[in-house]
């Protein structure tokens, strides 16, 4: 039986390479970007590419509609920004507060739910979030915006979880520090390491796992 997979967030870095790892197995992928240029890229490894920015409501809202009927096996949200380079308490302005926390938190607030509505029975529904994110494992101030929405991020995902209890199992995943446009060329892993080992960590989730919050090798961590 074919998979169906729905991946949101995926113009280029680890979104698309969910769309290139899931298509070379057989998948039946659905992507979305917001510019024509991701679209292409979604385009061009056989998927069905949707136009869709998760920071404007009325683009979030049209999501419903190309989605509706669907049963998706797997559902990942992937968009995310980084924002300011901080390294300490700097105080981010009105605008880059805005613009992470839009995209981070309020699209995942507003994309969920619809998410929700197109999963198959026993779904993996996974948000990649952040390590960055954990307060428990907290030893940086670096990017206190970004960690600050990731930290929110997992609490949308965690509310997701007892809503979608026993329809879908519901994680957040840290892909690791990766080579990507975000991540930097310094970075600890590729990108097709990282989206290889979070593929088979959804892919072994158990109903025991449902809520948690995970390393993409699938090491449970601190929230």
């Amino acid at each position: 039986m074919t998979a169906r997979v729905l991946v949101v967030g995926a113009s280029r870095g680890i979104g698309l390479e969910f769309v290139r790892q899931y298509r070379a197995e057989g998948a039946a992928v659905t992507a979305t970007a917001r510019s024509d240029e991701g679209l292409a890229r979604i385009e061009a490894q056989g998927a069905r590419a949707l136009r869709l920015d998760v920071a404007d409501a009325a683009g979030a809202a049209a999501l419903a509609w190309p989605i509706d009927g669907e049963a998706f096996d797997i559902a990942l949200l992937v968009a995310g920004v980084y924002g300011p380079r901080s390294a300490g308490l700097q105080t981010p302005t009105q605008a880059e507060f805005d613009a992470v926390m839009h995209t981070n938190v309020l699209g995942a607030m507003r994309v969920l739910p619809q998410v929700a509505e197109a999963l198959a029975p026993g779904a993996r529904l996974a948000v990649v979030s952040s390590r960055m994110g954990s307060i428990g494992l907290r030893t940086s101030t670096a990017g206190w915006l970004y960690r600050a929405s990731k930290a929110a991020l997992n609490s949308v995902l965690k509310d997701a979880s007892l809503a979608l209890a026993g329809r879908a199992i519901c994680v957040a995943l840290h892909p690791g520090w990766v080579r990507t446009e975000m991540g930097g060329s310094g970075a600890d892993i590729d990108v097709q390491t990282s989206v290889d080992d979070m593929r088979r960590t959804l892919a072994g989730l158990t109903p025991a796992d449902h809520g948690g919050f995970f390393n993409h090798d699938g090491q449970a961590l601190a929230w």
